[in-house]
């Protein structure tokens, strides 16, 4: 018996996968923490267990001699009765199918998925006896409208409106209201009392800029500098999040190929541009380089090919691929064939050597992966697809939401430029640094959005010469949250989550009251700190926030004064 692997876990897996990644350093620390109570607690009951033992011993050995004589009378009843049985029913049994171990496996996974439901059920609550969730009774009470939509997480190709869920303001406002009344947003006022202080540290540099906005309204309820355009870095990817699902969609995915051409014996693996294609063993349902030397190999096979010419075609893509940074561990030169984002270890985020050209180096593996099913190749170089080659196999991407979710929650630079030429592509512009930047400029000034000041270099952030307004990052996650807009919510929940998450795990384990409150996106570059999210206020009211500074001297001291503001504003009943 086989049991099919369920859709909603399929679309929830890579999610479940990053919380248990997260959440398992905080286990194996509480874990640390209480073992010498443990110990302790071991140490003290021993010897009153010992006790108990020497006391209780008499008694079970002279129990055990008195029943033995009456179990040794019944096994020898019963022993013949037995016997007749399994003879009788022997030849039945011998015609049944035998059962594999399937059943067990399944029993061991209905009661794990059992248990797991009851946490996330409990922790998701409260709920009332109807089975609402009483935030969410609460502020239809209060306010008599319904939630926005959210985007689907199906798992196939077909472009499908996306399914009707509670927006992230009609969910989280009530939290702390009463069942008939919401509590109204902050006054600029109050606000400027709690974070002009924080503000004004020294460590946030000379200069900052800031804002916060009510996400239900879109209203600006506090800002300085709010219209200046300062260096974004890194939360320069919500406006690329923001451009790339404006153009694409959130369904849209991102396939790689491969062509032969016919009469040459030529293949060539031809790069869609996919940033997470991967060659690991485990794809962690990401598109696996490996599966489409399989499905290729196959298809040579059919066609009794045993030997080919290999070639990789990134012609997708134009101009330089190497960042005006130049050559930097944070990002791989920008390729549309690309495995694992050219990382010379395992890892999957974060700063390491990167090969100097991705395209060679995924061919070089494709072609290792070929020779496995007996498909013999040439060294591989560049070349081109032309319109008659035939296709013979393909891998696609998740959906472009996973992709966005992934490159904000862990800040990867190798998502984002890709998602710039993939904008490009999409909008009709030149696939290169600047045609990127233009697109995603294009996309957001089609969203009536405040451009005013804006100017992109590139997708990532790491040009300094980028710069956005408080009021633009702000407009961005308001726009994210309107029921108006679906294919954007990504934006919000690529977040990562203060305490728990992406580039916040290690931020805010001691900030009372911002740990799964507060999820931004923040920024780090030489002299520039930057922070951008939402965040639950005391009053339960859903706000957009950013804070942008420069010239800072200390980079630790800048990110713990910009998590503190971020914290006072979760802590804000500031109405």
């Amino acid at each position: 018996m086989v049991v099919p692997e369920l859709r909603p876990w399929r679309a929830a897996r890579p999610h479940v996968a990053r919380v248990a990644r997260a959440v398992r350093p905080r286990l194996e620390r509480a874990a640390q923490s209480v073992k010498p109570q443990v110990t302790r607690v071991k140490q003290a009951v021993k010897p009153q267990a010992a006790r108990i033992n020497q006391a209780v011993k008499p008694r079970v050995t002279r129990i055990t001699q008195a029943v033995r004589p009456r179990v040794t009378r019944l096994t020898d009843a019963v022993s013949p009765r037995v016997a007749r049985l399994v003879r009788t029913v022997s030849p039945q049994v011998a015609k049944l199918p035998r059962p594999d171990r399937t059943w067990r496996f399944t029993a061991v996974a209905t009661t794990a998925g059992m248990a797991l439901a009851a946490v996330v059920v409990t922790a998701a609550g409260p709920w009332d006896s109807s089975g609402q969730r009483t935030a969410e009774r609460d502020h239809a009470v209060a306010q008599e409208r319904s939630g926005g939509v959210d985007h689907g997480r199906n798992s196939d190709t077909s472009a499908k409106a996306p399914r009707p869920a509670p927006s992230a303001a009609s969910v989280l406002v009530a939290l702390g209201g009463s069942a008939s009344t919401v509590k109204s947003a902050p006054t600029g006022t109050a606000l400027a009392d709690v974070l002009n202080p924080l503000l004004d540290n020294a460590a946030l540099g000379t200069r900052h800029t800031a804002a916060v906005v009510d996400v239900s309204t879109g209203k600006r309820l506090y800002g300085v500098g709010a219209d200046d355009a300062l260096t974004p870095a890194s939360t320069t990817k919500i406006a690329t999040a923001v451009a790339a699902l404006s153009a694409m969609g959130a369904d849209h995915r991102i396939t790689t190929r491969t062509a032969l051409e016919p009469d040459t014996k030529e293949l060539v693996l031809v790069g869609g541009g996919d940033p997470t294609l991967t060659a690991h063993k485990d794809a962690e349902g990401w598109a696996s380089l490996r599966t489409l030397a399989d499905s290729t190999a196959a298809a040579l096979q059919k066609r009794g090919v045993r030997e080919v010419t290999l070639s990789y075609d990134t012609t997708l893509y134009a101009g330089s691929e190497l960042h005006p940074i130049g050559v930097n561990d944070n990002l791989a030169p920008v390729s549309a064939l690309t495995a694992d984002e050219g990382r010379t270890d395992d890892s999957s985020s974060g700063p390491v050597r990167r090969v100097t050209d991705p395209a060679a180096d995924a061919a070089e593996k494709f072609a290792g992966f070929l020779q496995e099913h007996g498909i013999r190749t040439t060294s591989p170089g560049p070349s081109k697809a032309t319109a008659r080659a035939d296709t013979l196999a393909s891998v696609s991407s998740p959906p472009l939401s996973d992709i966005v979710e992934r490159m904000l929650t862990n800040s990867d630079n190798d998502i984002a430029e890709a998602l710039a030429r993939q904008t490009a592509v999409a909008t009709g512009k030149r696939a290169d640094f600047d045609g990127g930047a233009a697109a995603i400029a294009a996309q957001l000034k089609k969203l009536q959005l405040p451009v005013k000041g804006a100017v992109f270099h590139d997708g990532s952030g790491l040009n300094r010469d980028d710069r956005l307004t408080a009021d633009l990052l702000t407009a961005l996650l308001v726009e994210a949250g309107a029921p108006a807009h679906p294919e954007l919510r990504p934006v919000l929940t690529g977040l990562p989550i203060a305490a728990f998450t992406g580039t916040l795990t290690s931020r805010y384990t001691d900030a009372t009251g911002a740990a799964g409150v507060v999820r931004a996106k923040t920024g780090t570059l030489t002299g520039v700190n930057t922070l951008a999210g939402t965040v639950v206020d005391k009053d339960g009211q859903l706000l957009a926030f950013a804070f942008l500074t420069s010239n800072t001297t200390n980079t630790l001291e800048a990110q713990a004064a910009l998590d503190h503001t971020a914290t006072a504003l979760a802590a804000c009943g500031c109405s």
